[in-house]
């Protein structure tokens, strides 16, 4: 990190981030697959942020290509239908990399499941050495194992880097006490702790992986995504999205 990435990152509220982003999120407009206009916007979002010293991790979903749930429900083996999610996560990753790298971004892809053809395995003390170095660090395939999902994995990988806040990178501005697209006088939170969301009955992610940032006091962020510069916003401490905490 250079000396003129230091001094900003001291006027950034946080230093490590992990952000999380849904794979419907690269599909843009379309039905399904990857948009390379929204991934593109999404590179220059996240180089912004990495210009001013702050050391970006990142978990992609694979629900625009494949969900393991869905399989499952149509009569597939959820397992084999997770291993499939996995690998669709290794796909965004990848397309995700090339955009980070076309926007000048040094960026590594690793997986918890073995390819080692195309991305480096997962390995704690490797991912944050690449974060210190100011690379931007995408981790793909989940947490490797069937029955978690990416939610899980983004606060797992996030616990093991020791990073600051998870950014839930989404399509609305935060978390509200009714689904604010359906219902047009649904309330929005500012702040909102981790029980108060469970007594609320709020989705906000799975409950496993809800429980374990609880459990770690892990701060997580929700906010739109969509908009440019909200994710300098969020980084610089503005009052964007909701945050969870204790």
């Amino acid at each position: 990190m250079s000396n003129f990435q230091k001094q900003h990152t001291h006027l950034m509220k946080y230093k490590r981030i992990l952000l999380k982003l849904s794979g419907e999120a690269l599909m843009g407009n379309r039905q399904y697959g990857i948009d390379p206009e929204r991934l593109s916007e999404y590179a220059q979002e996240i180089k912004a942020i990495t210009e001013k010293g702050i050391e970006v991790a990142i978990v992609i979903g694979g629900g625009n290509i494949f969900r393991g749930v869905a399989g499952a429900m149509n009569g597939m083996d959820r397992v084999q239908g997770d291993h499939m999610g996995m690998l669709a996560t290794v796909i965004n990753g990848l397309a995700l990399q090339q955009a980070l790298e076309d926007a000048e971004i040094k960026t590594r892809l690793q997986t918890a499941i073995k390819i080692n053809e195309v991305a480096e395995p997962f390995i704690r003390r490797k991912a944050m050495s690449h974060l210190r170095k100011g690379r931007v660090v995408i981790f793909g395939g989940g947490t490797g194992n069937p029955y978690f999902t990416t939610d899980s994995a983004a606060v797992l990988r996030a616990i093991e880097i020791e990073a600051d806040v998870i950014l839930k990178g989404t399509r609305v501005d935060g978390i509200y006490n009714a689904d604010p697209e359906k219902d047009k006088s649904a309330i929005k939170f500012d702040h909102i702790t981790f029980d108060d969301v469970l007594r609320k009955g709020l989705k906000v992610m799975d409950t496993t992986a809800f429980t374990l940032s609880q459990e770690n006091d892990l701060p997580i962020i929700v906010f739109d995504m969509n908009t440019k510069g909200n994710l300098m916003k969020v980084v610089s401490g503005e009052n964007i999205g909701t945050q969870v905490s204790l």
